[in-house]
């Protein structure tokens, strides 16, 4: 949903964009698509998400059976005192409940009263109702585990949103550089012509020598500040550059012949739309990583709360094995219901003023107010980024139409005073005026227009959406 309610995608996906190292021209999909494969920050949140599994894999392993074998023996002048060899199996289940069998056999002229004798076999459960069938214990563990891992996931989606971002705004700085060196470039080229025509008028006597004095000058001056924004383009393509790095690892710098894709020039702003407001704040808030983050938490510290809330129950322990003197575990199987033999027991305790569990309790459910208000605050936060970018965006389009106009007019004007000069009805200062005032305001033009496509990445970014 979050992509079909933003229609100017369709307009950018459905031009024909080249690839990076194809006719050297580089779009922003591809510079966003390269981030999110190679990027090492990118490598870093994966393997944190991994860390998250095995944080769950671990979690798991309360649920491991176990086996255990122990053996003691003790002979003193010549006698042999005891030998044990007891071999178990235990089983650990969903609500606290262990089963367990297991095989004996204790020999000697002294062994443990409480033992019994020679070969016998035995098959138990043991539960802590309070701790296990209220409350989980083993559960609950697991339960945080999987929500770390979505928590963890949705970290990975708010750095990624946050790093696609930095490359997006990168990125159009880049292309803002390369169309104004381009378009001061172009002055320059022009202002070389001019000059050369108006020394060679000069020189045959049918201009003053103060013209070749003032077309100089305004030859140098768009000689600068070629020479300064060609600095930008090559400062900007180094800052993108930082974003680039190579499937194995190695960053990857971008070659001088790199270009920005024409759809920056060839798109039509006015056909851009995005939609109504409320569709963008309810995709934000069903959708943004660091809302799903409060959400996660809020979850963890739920499950934390009933586990501490069970800790104002006694802790009552039961315990009971069917015994039998054969030490095959079949006999006790075929026998549950008409044996005598067995053992079990019971114990019982509790803290008499509970001030550690209830103590505990109380800072689970403060956090989790905590939780609450930050979750209120983090929704109002995202919905005035919202705001703010879908304001800013209709604002750029608005900017640019009136600036279009003016540019029209401001090349009409220095177009006129131009045909003018040539005819010899206009003075070169001018033309000049002109002309500086229009490169003004295309550049100007070429400023609102970066601005506005990067308002788009940064409504997306607002949303939670530009991964």
């Amino acid at each position: 949903m979050k992509y079909k309610i933003l229609s100017y995608l369709f307009i950018f996906t459905s031009i024909q964009f080249v690839g990076l190292g194809q006719d050297n021209k580089l779009s922003i999909e591809n510079v966003l698509s390269i981030v999110k494969k190679y990027h090492p920050i990118v490598k870093q949140s994966n393997l944190q998400n991994k860390i998250a599994e095995n944080q769950l894999t671990s979690a798991k392993s309360v649920f491991d059976p176990s086996f255990q074998f122990n053996t003691q023996e003790k002979t003193f002048d010549k006698k042999l005192y005891y030998r044990y060899n007891n071999a178990e199996i235990k089983i650990p289940t969903w609500y606290g409940i262990d089963f367990k069998a297991g095989i004996e056999n204790n020999i000697g002229d002294r062994i443990d009263p409480t033992l019994t004798k020679n070969s016998s076999s035995f098959l138990g459960v043991s539960i802590d109702p309070f701790r296990g069938l209220l409350v989980d214990k083993r559960k609950a563990v697991v339960t945080q585990a999987k929500n770390f891992i979505e928590l963890t996931k949705n970290e990975q989606l708010l750095v990624i949103n946050d790093l696609l971002l930095d490359a997006s705004n990168a990125y159009w700085n880049w292309v803002n550089s390369y169309y104004n060196f381009q378009t001061l470039n172009k002055s320059v080229i022009n202002n070389k012509e001019r000059f050369d025509v108006i020394k060679k008028s000069f020189l045959s006597g049918d201009r003053a020598p103060i013209d070749t004095t003032e077309s100089l000058t305004q030859l140098q001056t768009f000689e600068i500040l070629a020479s300064q924004a060609a600095l930008d383009v090559q400062k900007a393509k180094n800052e993108l550059s930082n974003f680039f790095w190579s499937e194995n690892g190695l960053p990857y710098e971008l070659n001088d012949n790199i270009q920005p894709d024409q759809a920056f020039e060839v798109t039509k702003i006015s056909a851009i739309e995005l939609s109504n407001l409320e569709t963008l704040l309810q995709n934000a808030s069903e959708n943004h990583p660091k809302i799903k983050m409060a959400e996660n938490k809020l979850t963890i510290l739920d499950v934390e709360k009933r586990l501490k809330t069970i800790e104002l129950f006694p802790s009552l322990k039961m315990n009971y094995n069917v015994l039998d003197n054969n030490s095959g575990l079949n006999n006790i199987i075929s026998n549950l219901n008409n044996t005598n033999n067995s053992k079990y027991g019971i114990s019982l305790s509790m803290p008499l003023f509970q001030r550690q569990a209830r103590a505990e309790l109380s800072k689970a459910k403060n956090k989790i107010e905590e939780q609450n208000w930050n979750k209120k605050y983090i929704q109002l936060e995202i919905d005035n980024k919202v705001k703010n970018t879908f304001a800013e965006f209709h604002a750029l389009k608005q900017q640019i139409k009136t600036n279009e106009a003016i540019l029209s007019a401001n090349k009409l004007l220095f177009d006129t005073e131009n045909t003018k000069f040539q005819m010899g009805e206009s003075s070169l200062f001018l033309i000049n005026n002109r002309e500086l005032k229009f490169i003004e305001t295309e550049q100007k033009h070429i400023a609102l227009k970066t601005k506005f496509y990067l308002s788009i990445y940064k409504n997306l970014w607002a949303m939670g959406s530009l991964n």
